[in-house]
């Protein structure tokens, strides 16, 4: 089955050409002029991936994503204008996989879209390092790459791909440092470009996440100028 892509966007020209390049390629798609259509759409019908502006009319992008993350942990994608540095931030923390900024190369997007799909199908089969079963226990720390879940003393905790990603390379080698390359690397993939502070904020919502189920959570360290490390408890 072609995976199904959601392009979220009052720009109905953007709608348009995205939408014959992504068909093109393969996938099927479906768009949305608006976020309260897209809300309802996307909860009537889950998409495998979104992609999303954040200035729409009726509901934003921010608040889009923010109510799709209390059902869902699929994969976003935010397109951002240049003078938004601060809405991209804020994304992030809310649970965004990835973002672009406006103008975009389609070639770009597509390579973003296509990465984000093979790390969520990666995600949920055994992976390299692994032990047996595709289960990874450190201490309170539960990982499931098999069913994408993560529990901590016993609290599912809601992880989108990205994040996931993050905490099982840290959780595979507890106590060794992680810099942001390596974990850019783990996330991402080679050859994909992020900025540095992309995955500063996915970690503050990792930690955030956990310490809505334990105010003592403190098991993700930094290690200022070098990176992060996992000690396990």
């Amino acid at each position: 089955m072609p995976a199904t892509i959601a392009l979220v966007d009052d720009d109905r020209n953007i709608l348009t050409s995205v939408s014959m390049t992504l068909e093109q390629e393969g996938f099927q798609v479906r768009t949305y002029t608006d976020g309260e259509s897209a809300l309802q759409g996307l909860l009537a019908r889950p998409a495998d991936l979104a992609v999303l502006d954040i200035k729409m009319p009726r509901m934003d992008g921010m608040e889009l994503l923010q109510r799709l993350r209390q059902r869902s942990a699929m994969p976003v994608v935010f397109l951002t204008s240049k003078d938004e540095e601060v809405d991209e931030l804020m994304g992030l923390r809310l649970g965004a996989d990835d973002y672009i900024t406006k103008p975009f190369s389609q070639r770009l997007l597509l390579e973003r879209i296509r990465a984000l799909l093979r790390r969520n199908e990666a995600s949920r089969a055994e992976g390299s390092g692994t032990p047996a079963g595709g289960i990874i226990v450190r201490g309170d720390l539960v990982l499931d790459e098999t069913k994408h879940t993560c529990v901590w003393k016993g609290h599912d905790i809601q992880l989108t791909v990205t994040e996931f990603l993050l905490v099982k390379a840290l959780a595979l080698r507890p106590g060794m440092v992680k810099n942001r390359d390596q974990l850019i690397d783990a996330a991402y993939g080679e050859n994909i470009y992020v900025d540095d502070r992309t995955i500063d904020s996915h970690v503050k919502r990792v930690r955030k996440k956990f310490r809505q189920a334990d105010d003592d959570f403190a098991q993700i360290e930094t290690l200022y100028g070098i990176g992060y490390r996992y000690k396990e408890s």
